[in-house]
């Protein structure tokens, strides 16, 4: 596998990254991994040469985090791999234990690092906007723990494009560290984020790591328009529902299965993000080790001018979706 850097970092990630929202408990969703079955998904990932592993405090409220760092323990060196996590939602229901606070990034990256067993992370992300909290005391707080060695690298996720560029200038202006990756919603079916959050990331130097780049799995190739349902997942996933309408963007789906059919592949939908400008790494979620093996042979696929336009001729825009 080829490694990349991570937008403007020297920081080399694999083209592809592990989304560990599934592994934790089932206490949390129905359909997460405990930690046997996550740890056969996250050895196999080593060993295919992901090195790039991305969770959040929140995934089984801190349960992800404790089974992805003990697992990446034992099935790799700490200097090979690099770990994202987040910090922005409720871990608790006191007046100071959800948002952007000062308070709350200090107390939390503290109990991500404990959960991950590590004495840094990589990349710490802003989950989401904190409209209660002023940017500048957010970015004052990660600065401290960028100069304090706890993080080596921030992020953000999901918001307006004018917020992030707000951010960024602020960063310049206060000579604070700045966001140096994006993990926006973005995938075949849903590119509102070329509008404007992209360009600015492409413009800004900033890495953009897409989530959900299957689409909750609509564009793993699996479902037809009359089983739109056919996983455990897929049934009890009450945000999918909430931010996809699927049979209005079925004939994408369609004309992905078909482009990969002829050329005897898998559906190419990671393949498809990653020749978009700005693209550094798809965050990745599995729940079964096979479904590795496509995500794994993503970079090496190369698409032609032809079949770019083919997946892309269809799209109709869309209402924003993925900031809540």
């Amino acid at each position: 596998m080829e490694y990349v850097n991570l937008g403007s970092t020297g920081l080399k990630v694999s083209p592809v990254c592990l989304g560990c929202m599934s592994f934790g408990s089932k206490k949390w969703r129905e359909w997460v991994l405990e930690e046997d079955e996550s740890r056969t998904i996250l050895k196999k990932a080593v060993e295919g040469g992901i090195n790039f592993f991305d969770t959040a405090n929140m995934y089984s409220m801190g349960v992800s985090e404790e089974v992805t760092g003990r697992a990446l323990a034992d099935f790799a060196d700490r200097d090979r791999i690099v770990i994202a996590t987040k910090v922005y939602f409720p871990m608790g229901e006191g007046p100071n234990e959800g948002g952007l606070s000062r308070k709350h990034i200090v107390s939390q990256v503290e109990k991500s690092l404990k959960r991950l067993g590590t004495d840094y992370i990589d990349l710490y992300q802003i989950h989401r906007w904190d409209y209660t909290t002023p940017i500048e005391e957010t970015l004052r707080a990660l600065d401290d723990l960028v100069q304090q060695g706890k993080v080596h690298h921030i992020g953000a996720s999901s918001m307006w494009a004018h917020q992030f560029a707000e951010s960024l200038h602020l960063s310049d202006m206060l000579g604070l560290e700045r966001f140096e990756t994006m993990q926006n919603h973005y995938n075949l079916i849903y590119r509102e984020e070329e509008r404007e959050m992209n360009p600015l990331c492409v413009r800004e130097g900033v890495g953009i790591i897409p989530w959900s780049p299957l689409a909750r799995g609509l564009l793993t190739g699996t479902r037809t328009r009359e089983e739109l349902e056919p996983t455990l997942r897929a049934r009890l996933d009450e945000y999918g529902k909430k931010i996809y309408e699927p049979l209005n963007d079925f004939d994408i789906i369609v004309r992905l299965v078909a482009v990969s059919r002829k050329r005897g592949e898998d559906p190419t939908a990671v393949a498809w993000l990653l020749h978009q400008p700005g693209v550094v790494a798809p965050i990745i979620g599995v729940t079964k080790a096979e479904q590795l093996d496509a995500a794994i042979r993503a970079p090496e696929l190369a698409l032609s001018a032809e079949e770019l336009d083919r997946l892309e001729e269809l799209y109709i825009p869309h209402s924003v979706q993925g900031h809540e």
